[in-house]
């Protein structure tokens, strides 16, 4: 299947490892050109070598809460390819902490991350995809703005915020072509759950268990009876970005096994 993306100049952002890695892979393999952005210039370098070459992938180190970092970002794909097709929103985290324990630096720093730094994005490049006539928009959600996660309370907020602000950015430019939706992962087999300190091993240490235990847990908690993999929510997400996701716009697209018990 043509999936119409054939040098298609796409802004990945956290896409230095795990879910933004896969996704910059797949978009490569479609025939896009990807501006890789992330905080990391060493890795992204790895990125760049690994996946496509110069010219194809090109290393963008940023951090996307910078108040300029929308318009910044945008500015260096125009440079790097001429022109803006598509934005991928995916550079998040999250971590362990109980609600009595969050602060207001926790509440802040995921409203910054996980709202404010896609919208800014949105912002700068929506505009220039409209005048265009084409283009397309994913954010990298979460099943917990679905279903808010006792694990962490701000993040959960942070991330139905954020499929709000899917929405809004959906109604304002669907006419214009540009088509807006949101991705909603849950436990997934990437760096943020299973790397050394990640997820896992926080819950394992907050519930007095091990890793394979919280691991294991959480899994079977989905139909599915397993955590999703990087690549199968970028499937979904490279979906979206392409010329056959021509009549999806405002949607939230889960891909977490059926954890999220709704069909919305």
């Amino acid at each position: 299947m043509d999936m119409g993306l054939t040098g298609k100049a796409c802004v990945v952002t956290g896409a230095s490892q795990g879910i933004g890695r896969a996704i910059t892979e797949r978009l490569v393999a479609e025939g896009a050109d990807v501006l890789a952005v992330a905080r990391r210039a060493d890795i992204l370098e790895q990125l760049v070598a690994t996946t496509g070459g110069p010219g194809r992938v090109v290393a963008y180190a940023a951090d996307v809460t910078a108040p300029a970092a929308g318009g910044d970002v945008v500015a260096a794909c125009l440079r790097a390819f001429g022109t803006v097709d598509v934005l991928v929103n995916n550079a998040g985290t999250s971590y362990v902490k109980a609600l009595h324990e969050l602060d207001d630096d926790d509440w802040r720093r995921h409203h910054e991350l996980h709202v404010m730094a896609p919208m800014r994005l949105m912002q700068a490049s929506a505009p220039l995809m409209a005048r265009q006539g084409w283009g397309r928009i994913v954010n990298v959600c979460s099943s917990a703005g679905k279903r808010p996660s006792t694990m962490n309370a701000a993040y959960s907020v942070s991330k139905a915020g954020q499929l709000s602000l899917s929405r809004v950015f959906a109604d304002a430019y669907a006419a214009d072509g540009v088509l807006v939706n949101a991705v909603a992962p849950g436990i997934t087999g990437s760096e943020l759950w299973v790397g050394d300190g990640g997820m896992a091993d926080q819950l394992a240490v907050q519930r007095g268990t091990t890793r394979e235990a919280a691991i294991a847990e959480r899994s079977a908690q989905a139909p599915l009876g397993r955590m999703s993999e990087p690549g199968e929510v970028a499937d979904v997400v490279v979906f979206l970005c392409s010329a056959r996701a021509s009549s999806v716009a405002g949607a939230a697209w889960s891909v977490d096994g059926g954890v999220v018990a709704i069909i919305v």
